[in-house]
């Protein structure tokens, strides 16, 4: 067993290693831009939101409040009539930075967690590609697997998904690499 705080350094440099390679998937490479797509109305759209001046946060439209006007004749037919939508709204004006901290600390928390798995299976003195398996394995599933959910219950193209999970398949390699080689 070996104790996360022996692998303080692993899970950082690997919090660092993808936080780079996020930024370079995301600002470089262009696989990434058709995972929206732009209303055909789009100003229109905008001036129709902003003048409703809707606070920050998550939507669902219809949203019914309760089981029972979810079941009502009501709201069935505005599901039937459309449009339904999920939306966010993002608070003025938009900072890159604060998501990107947000981000760096999920990065070393995942680094944390495959540290922990890994640490519990193996034994200091490992060899690097088991290291690499339980850190790798566990990186991936955490950069990746919660975002299924998206695809299932709010209607996010697939190919988004799995565009995601792909870049979640290369911080887990990442992951999984510098924890073999740093491996006590």
């Amino acid at each position: 067993m070996v104790s996360i705080f022996t692998l303080w350094l692993p899970i950082l440099l690997s919090a660092v290693a993808v936080f780079i390679i996020s930024s370079i998937i995301h600002s470089v490479l262009n696989y990434h831009n058709s995972d929206f797509s732009k209303a055909e109305s789009e100003n229109e759209l905008m001036n129709d939101l902003r003048k409703l001046n809707i606070p920050p946060g998550d939507y669902m439209i219809p949203c019914p409040t309760s089981n029972r006007e979810r079941n009502s004749a009501e709201f069935q037919q505005k599901m039937k009539t459309g449009p339904v939508a999920s939306l966010t709204i993002f608070p003025l004006p938009v900072k890159m930075a604060p998501s990107l901290v947000s981000w760096f600390f999920y990065c070393v928390v995942v680094g944390i967690f495959a540290a922990y798995i890994a640490g519990r299976a193996l034994e200091p003195g490992a060899e690097y590609l088991s290291a690499f398996r339980f850190a790798g394995c566990t990186a991936f599933i955490g950069y990746s697997l919660a975002l299924l959910q998206n695809s299932i219950w709010f209607n996010k193209k697939w190919s988004a998904t799995f565009k995601s999970m792909f870049d979640g398949l290369i911080y887990g390699l990442v992951t999984g690499g510098i924890f073999g080689w740093l491996w006590p």
